[in-house]
C-alpha cells in the first residue's frame, strides 16, 4: 500500500510570483492537507485565518511565557506564499499544519541564543543562482525568473526546476556553518510530514502539499528522507520552555530588508501591487497602474504629474526593460522612468514619495477572538473606549487636561510609558499649548505586542501592571534620581498607592544618602511634580516636604560638595547646580528660593572651579541677588591678567552658558572679554581656543554673526559697532545717532499724535520729545 503523494513547493518568502504559483498549484492539486513552514505552535491559531478580521500584514507571534522578551515573529503579507496557502486551506476546510523546529525548543537554550552565521550559499542561495545565471543582482534575477512569470507556463514544472537548482547548491555547498540547527529544523519538518501523511492514510486519494523555503525543498522530498530513527536522534535532548502563540498586527515597514528583517524585501508596496492586480498577465496595464499611483502621490505633494506623463513613463519603463535585456519591466525600470518623466530628472520628488510608493503604511489587524494576555485585552478595551485606533503611520494627538475624556488618554499614555510600552511618546505641544495641554506622537510598531506581553507579568490591567512595575522598579532603584523620576511619573499616571510607596522609599534612602550629586538630581523632577501636578487636580502637597528636605540638604552641603573638583567633576557639578536652580524656580516657595540663593552667594566667594563659579555668578545676576556692576567687577577680576588663563576660560564658559544676550547688550561685559582675549599670548591662546570655541559655539548663528560684526566694526574704528565698542572701553559716545533715529522718531510721533517743535528732527533729544 502506498502513502499519499507529497508535493513540496519551494518558495521565496514574501514573493508575489511564488504566491501566485502556490495558488495555482493548490487549485491544480486540490490536496487533502496543507503543511506550511512555521513553528507547530501556530496550529492553535491557524483557524483564525478564516476570519475576515485577520487582515495582513500580520505575524504569528510565539513567545516564552516565563520570559516574554524571548519571542519570535513569523510575518505574512497578502503576497506571502504562506498566507496564500493558509487562506486557501481554511476557506475550504482542508486540514493545515505548521512544520518547523518547535518554538518550545527554539526559544530555549543555546539554539535560541547562539545563531552562528551560515555559509554564503546557505545564507543567500538566490545570490548563488543569480551569479550562475550571469546576474549581479539576486533580486533582479528572481524577478525575471520567478516573480514576473505569467500564467502560461506549467507551475509544477517551475517548482521542479527550483527544487533541482537548490539540490545542486546543497550538494555543492557541503555541511554549512550552523548545520546543527538546520538539521534540527528539517528533522522537525519531516516529523510533521510523517504525521500528516499517516493521518491521510495509506492509499489516500488526496495528496499533501508542503510550502517551504526553497532551500529546504530537497531535504523534504519523500525520496530523500532519512529514517525516522535518525530524525528522532537529531531532536533528542533539545531544551524546552513553555510558550504561547497568537497573531499580532504587522506593518509594511517591518517587511523591508532595511528594517533588519532577514527575509525582508526591498519594496513591499511594489510586490503587493504585482500580486493584487486582476490582470497580472497584462504587464503594460500593471505598470501603467503603478505609474498612475506614483503620479497621484506626486500631485498630493504639489508636483506636476499629468496623465500624458504617465503614458510616457510607462513606455520608457518598457523600453528600458528591452535595452537591459529583461523580459519585463521591473522595479528598477519603473523607478528610473518615474524619476526621468514624472520627476523631470530630479531625485528629490521621488524621495518625497518613496515611503508611500514603495513601502506603504498599512497596519494589519487581528480578530477580537485572537488569544491575548489579559493586559492586552484591557489595553484594547481602553483604546476603543478612548477612540484611539493604533496605526503604523505616526500621528500627533493633542490632549486637553481640562476635559475628563482627554485626561483619561493622558493617564493611559503615562501608564504605558511606565510599563515601557512606548506606543505614545511626548511631542511638542506648540507655542499655544500651556500647562494644561500635552502632545503625544502615536505609532504602533509590531514589537510593542511583545512589550505588552512582557508587561503582563506585572498585572492583568494597565493600571495594576503600571503600579506593580513602579513598585518593583522603586525597590530595585540604585540611585535617588531614579526614585524621583518614578515620583514624577506616578502623578500623571494617577497611581496614588504606588506614589506613596515610592515617596517612603525616597525619604528613607535620602536620609542615608552620602552622595550629594544624587540628592541634587532628585530636586528638578520633584519640583516639576509639585508645580504641574495641580493642573490635573492632583494633590501634590505630599511631595513638598520631601522636596524641602532635598533643597535644605543641598544648600547645607553645597560648598563641601564643590571643593577640589577636577574639570570633569566640575562639569557634572555645574549641570547639577543648573538642574537644582531650574527646580527651585518652578516652586512658588520664597523660603526655599532664598535658602538656595544664600547657598549660591556663599559658594561664589569660595575658591571653587571656574566653570562652577562663573555659572553661579550668572545665576545670582539673573535672580537679582547681585547687580550688573558687581557681576562686571567679578568678570573683570576673573579675566584679569593675573588670573590663571585656564581657570579664566572655564569661568567665562560658566558665566555665558550658551546665552549671548548679556554679551550683546552690555558693552562693559563685551569690552572685558575682548580685552582679555586680545591680551593673551599666542601660545596661551592656542591652548585655550578649544574651550573658548566651545563657549561661543553654544550661541545661535545670528548671535555669533552679531558678535563678529561688533568686533569687526570696533577693529575698523568706524560705524555704530565702533561707537558701541568705544562705549565698552569707557568712552563718552553712548552710541545714539540722532540723524539715523530721526525717521523712527517722526513715525512714532505721528502714531502718538505728538506735534514736534521745529523741522530740525535730528536735533531731538534721546527721549524723542521736542525741545
Amino acid at each position: 500500500m502506498t502513502r499519499p503523494a507529497l508535493h513540496v513547493l519551494g518558495i521565496r518568502h514574501h514573493g508575489p510570483g511564488s504566491a501566485r504559483a502556490v495558488a495555482r498549484a493548490l487549485e491544480q492539486l486540490e490536496p487533502a492537507a496543507v503543511v506550511i513552514e512555521g513553528p507547530p505552535e501556530l496550529d492553535a491559531v491557524a483557524p483564525l485565518a478564516a476570519s475576515p478580521a485577520l487582515v495582513p500584514p500580520v505575524a504569528g507571534l510565539v513567545y516564552d511565557v516565563v520570559n516574554p522578551r524571548r519571542a519570535a515573529f513569523y510575518p505574512m503579507a497578502v503576497f506571502s506564499p504562506e498566507w496564500v496557502a493558509l487562506r486557501w486551506a481554511v476557506e475550504r476546510g482542508v486540514p493545515v499544519r505548521f512544520a518547523d523546529l518547535p518554538a518550545t525548543h527554539d526559544l530555549a537554550g543555546p539554539l535560541a541564543e547562539d545563531r552562528a552565521p551560515l555559509d554564503p550559499v546557505r545564507a543567500d542561495p538566490l545570490g548563488a543562482l543569480a551569479t550562475a545565471a550571469g546576474y549581479v543582482d539576486a533580486e533582479r534575477w528572481w524577478e525575471d525568473a520567478i516573480e514576473q512569470r505569467t500564467a502560461g507556463d506549467d507551475v509544477l514544472s517551475r517548482f521542479g526546476a527550483v527544487h533541482d537548482a537548490m539540490a545542486q547548491l546543497r550538494a555543492a555547498g557541503g555541511a554549512p556553518v550552523g548545520a546543527e540547527r538546520e538539521a534540527a529544523r528539517e528533522a522537525s519538518m519531516r516529523k510533521v510530514l510523517r504525521a500528516v501523511l499517516k493521518e491521510a492514510g495509506p492509499g489516500g486519494s488526496g495528496s499533501v502539499v508542503m510550502v517551504c523555503g526553497a532551500w529546504h525543498a530537497p531535504a523534504l522530498a519523500a525520496e530523500a528522507w532519512p529514517s525516522q530513527a535518525a530524525d528522532n536522534a537529531v531532536l533528542k535532548g533539545l531544551p524546552r520552555t513553555k510558550v504561547g502563540a497568537t497573531w499580532a498586527p504587522w506593518t509594511c515597514g517591518r517587511l523591508t530588508a532595511a528594517s533588519g528583517y532577514g527575509a525582508g524585501v526591498t519594496a513591499p508596496a511594489w510586490y503587493e501591487h504585482l500580486f493584487t492586480q486582476p490582470d497580472a498577465a497584462d504587464q503594460v496595464a500593471v505598470i501603467a497602474r503603478w505609474m498612475a499611483r506614483a503620479a497621484g502621490l506626486l500631485r498630493a505633494e504639489g508636483y506636476d504629474a499629468s496623465a500624458a506623463s504617465v503614458v510616457e513613463a510607462t513606455r520608457l519603463a518598457d523600453t528600458l526593460a528591452a535595452l537591459r535585456g529583461r523580459p519585463l519591466a521591473g522595479l528598477d525600470e519603473t523607478t528610473d522612468a518615474i524619476e526621468t518623466i514624472l520627476c523631470h530628472g530630479s531625485p528629490l520628488p521621488l524621495r518625497a514619495i518613496a515611503t508611500d510608493l514603495l513601502v506603504g503604511h498599512d497596519l494589519g489587524s487581528v480578530p477580537p477572538e485572537t488569544p491575548m494576555v489579559p493586559l492586552a485585552e484591557d489595553l484594547a478595551r481602553q483604546q476603543r473606549a478612548l477612540r484611539l485606533t493604533p496605526s503604523a503611520e505616526p500621528k500627533v494627538v493633542l490632549v486637553d487636561l481640562r476635559q475628563d475624556s482627554q485626561r483619561a488618554r493622558s493617564v493611559l499614555f503615562h501608564r504605558l510609558g511606565l510599563l515601557e510600552v512606548h506606543w505614545a511618546v511626548p511631542a511638542d505641544a506648540g507655542r499655544t499649548g500651556g500647562t494644561f495641554k500635552e502632545a503625544w506622537e502615536l505609532a504602533w510598531r509590531p514589537e510593542l505586542a511583545v512589550a505588552v506581553i512582557e508587561a503582563s507579568l506585572h498585572g492583568t490591567t494597565v493600571a495594576s501592571a503600571a503600579a506593580a512595575k513602579v513598585g518593583a522598579d522603586a525597590e530595585g532603584a540604585r540611585d535617588l534620581a531614579t526614585l524621583a523620576r518614578l515620583v514624577e511619573g506616578c502623578f500623571p499616571a494617577e497611581l496614588p498607592d504606588a506614589l506613596a510607596r515610592v515617596l517612603d522609599l525616597l525619604a528613607e534612602r535620602t536620609a542615608l544618602a552620602t552622595d550629594h550629586l544624587a540628592v541634587m538630581g532628585t530636586i528638578e523632577p520633584l519640583a516639576r511634580t509639585r508645580r504641574y501636578g495641580d493642573v490635573r487636580g492632583v494633590d501634590t502637597e505630599v511631595v513638598h516636604d520631601v522636596l524641602a528636605a532635598m533643597v535644605t540638604r543641598t544648600a547645607v552641603g553645597l560648598a563641601v560638595a564643590c571643593a577640589a573638583l577636577d574639570d570633569e567633576a566640575a562639569d557634572t557639578m555645574r549641570a547639577a547646580v543648573e538642574s537644582v536652580d531650574r527646580g527651585v524656580s518652578l516652586v512658588a516657595d520664597d523660603g526655599l528660593r532664598r535658602l538656595w540663593l544664600d547657598a549660591l552667594a556663599d559658594l561664589v566667594e569660595r575658591a571653587v572651579h571656574g566653570t562652577v563659579t562663573g555659572r553661579v555668578t550668572r545665576i545670582l545676576l539673573d535672580a537679582g541677588r547681585i547687580d550688573a556692576d558687581d557681576a562686571g567687577r567679578r568678570l573683570a577680576r576673573a579675566l584679569s591678567l593675573a588670573a590663571d588663563p585656564q581657570r579664566a576660560a572655564a569661568w567665562l564658559d560658566g558665566f555665558l552658558a550658551g546665552d549671548a544676550v548679556l554679551l550683546l547688550h552690555d558693552p562693559d561685559v563685551f569690552g572685558v572679554i575682548d580685552r582679555w582675549l586680545s591680551g593673551l599670548d599666542d601660545e596661551v591662546f592656542d591652548d585655550l581656543l578649544p574651550l573658548v570655541r566651545r563657549t561661543f559655539a553654544r550661541f545661535q548663528p545670528p548671535e555669533r554673526r552679531r558678535i563678529g560684526e561688533l568686533v569687526s566694526a570696533g577693529a575698523a574704528g568706524s560705524g555704530p559697532g565702533a561707537r558701541w565698542a568705544a562705549g565698552a572701553e569707557g568712552g563718552d559716545d553712548d552710541g545714539f545717532d540722532p540723524v539715523r533715529a530721526a525717521p523712527a522718531v517722526a513715525h512714532m510721533a505721528a502714531l502718538l499724535g505728538l506735534d514736534l517743535v521745529g523741522p530740525d528732527l535730528p536735533a531731538l533729544d534721546r527721549t524723542g520729545s521736542g525741545r
